[in-house]
């Protein structure tokens, strides 16, 4: 499965526009709109296309491809074809190009490292001090379970934030 960050407006402009299968049509054989701006497709090597927005406002997708058969050079072109059928449409969905795509995942898997991070710090910190007060230690394994749930929800955003937070908490 794979996640992508959507410009902000562009889920609201898609779903007034009849939504994502509709969306997806322009760019794949077979859609089936599958309600809650989602479908599920299928286009040559992609044998299987489920996508959908979910709470957060980003674009999750499940794909499975098939490779072709690279003595069949149209084979290969119509592989080549689809994947960029693929890209645009990933264009079309989030409102980014490539590049942005890849450097907006970067920045998802940042916010993740950095929450995990704090929770290691703020363990650590708390295991080497001996002059915390009980009521700081508490918040602080409030704020941690905090982070994991974030963590485990896959809100990366909310998780690094709070992980701001519990440092503050413990200079």
């Amino acid at each position: 499965m794979e996640r992508f960050d959507v410009k902000r407006g562009l889920e609201k402009q898609v779903t007034l526009n009849g939504g994502l299968a509709v969306l997806a049509q322009d760019y794949f054989d077979n859609v089936d709109d599958t309600g809650d701006n989602s479908f599920n497709g299928s286009h040559d090597i992609m044998t299987s296309i489920v996508a959908s927005y979910n709470e957060q406002g980003a674009l999750v997708v499940n794909i499975t491809n098939i490779p072709p058969d690279f003595d069949d050079a149209e084979a290969v072109k119509s592989a080549m074809e689809a994947r960029k059928n693929w890209t645009l449409f990933l264009d079309a969905a989030t409102g980014y190009n490539s590049k942005q795509r890849g450097d907006k995942a970067k920045e998802w898997a940042k916010k993740a490292s950095k929450a995990k991070s704090g929770i290691s710090a703020a363990r650590h910190f708390m295991s080497m001090s001996q002059n915390i007060p009980e009521e700081i230690s508490e918040q602080a394994e409030s704020m941690i379970e905090e982070i994991e749930t974030a963590l485990e929800q896959g809100d990366y955003t909310k998780a690094a934030g709070r992980a701001g937070k519990l440092a503050k908490l413990l200079e």
